[in-house]
């Protein structure tokens, strides 16, 4: 066993779960991985917590208690997640704590069946919020066009945000300009800027399960050559615009007020092709600065045989400018790859709480007291 995980957070890189459930809140597994495996950071999505409420582990008390009362199934379900959310936020108080408020982090993200409306993510964002109650909570607001202003208005209003979904390199510098106007707003109204942090969740390996067959369908030596580059050249060309707004006038007035950088977040790390290597998303992707939110396998695999051997990013942006180039010399549409990827990555997340609704009521009815 290598010490690999300890030489990528060395290099800069927080080491964060894409995973949450009660059981592994209660079975002490999330302090041992903050413990022995340099984990400092967890993050959820509704499809994480639909895997986790439908395997039932630890939820039937909940769930009995909430029947009971006769709440909504919406009510419910924020009801479970927050309080999984504040049982992690509190695990992970004294990482908090420790990097003042930079890791330690732990993020819950808005309904996703809002991500095209802005009023209403706004408020869920505040609602969610207020029902966690813990400083070390981000707020997940996905990149979309309406969540952009979303992102504004809730950054000015001293929320901290992890915004998810990010495929393209346009919408990206969108995000980190929306952070920005948040910060101003949050400036004007007098806030403490020191106390607002933000990740940008830049995703990953789902670039390449949407390239790779395109390059297959042509065939050609040219195209089998550019197979598994599209998405680490798309998050190093991430990683340059990253260091052009941080690096900035606009930005060093902030910062100068005690602002915090929005740290780019790799997202979607686990390897979906058999393939390649299970950590390809991770030693190719070892920047300062960065945040690497990985599946339970991903990190059980970089911490076997990850291959951390320093900045991977830095002094690769004219290869990978050339290698996202090449797709569009052979025909792949950038821009239609990236716009058809936040569309699907909505839906599916949509997809996954409508499913999670549809088990949930199920519980609810299942154990609603008959009457007498």
């Amino acid at each position: 066993m290598t010490d690999a995980l300890k030489r990528l957070s060395d290099e800069g890189v927080a080491i964060w779960l894409d995973d949450l459930s009660r059981k592994r809140i209660t079975s002490g597994n999330l302090a041992e991985l903050i413990d022995q495996q340099h984990v400092v950071g967890v993050t959820t999505n509704p499809s994480i917590f639909q895997k986790a409420i439908s395997s039932g582990d630890g939820y039937e008390q909940q769930l009995t208690d909430l029947a009971a009362r006769g709440v909504t199934v919406d009510e419910a379900l924020r009801m479970i997640t927050t309080a999984d959310v504040r049982d992690a936020a509190d695990i992970l108080r004294p990482v908090y704590d420790a990097t003042d408020g930079v890791d330690g982090r732990v993020s819950i993200e808005v309904d996703p069946r809002l991500a095209h409306k802005t009023q209403p993510t706004v408020a869920e964002a505040k609602q969610l919020a207020w029902l966690v109650d813990r400083p070390n909570t981000l707020i997940k607001i996905p990149a979309t066009k309406a969540g952009l202003p979303a992102i504004t208005e809730v950054i000015g209003k001293g929320i901290s945000v992890n915004v998810t979904l990010i495929f393209s390199l346009e919408r990206y510098r969108e995000v980190m300009d929306a952070y920005l106007a948040g910060l101003e707003k949050a400036k004007a109204k007098g806030l403490d800027l020191s106390t607002i942090h933000s990740v940008a969740s830049f995703f990953v390996s789902r670039v390449d399960t949407m390239v790779d067959p395109l390059l297959d369908a042509l065939g050609t030596a040219e195209a089998k050559e550019l197979r598994g580059k599209a998405a680490i050249a798309n998050a190093r060309l991430a990683y340059q615009a990253y260091e052009e707004v941080f690096g900035s006038d606009r930005w060093a007035a902030l910062e100068r007020d005690g602002a915090n950088k929005q740290r780019p977040l790799w997202a979607s790390t686990g390897v979906k092709d058999p393939a390649y290597k299970k950590t390809l998303y991770v030693d190719e992707l070892v920047a300062p600065g960065t945040v690497n939110t990985m599946p339970e396998a991903t990190l059980e695999a970089t911490e076997d045989a990850g291959e951390i051997t320093g900045d991977t990013v830095r002094g690769t942006y004219a290869q990978a400018q050339a290698d996202i180039d090449a797709l569009a010399g052979l025909g792949i549409s950038y821009d239609e790859v990236v716009q058809k990827l936040e569309d699907e990555g909505v839906e599916k997340f949509a997809d996954s709480w409508n499913d999670l609704v549809k088990s949930t009521q199920a519980e609810l009815d299942r154990l609603t007291p008959k009457e007498a």
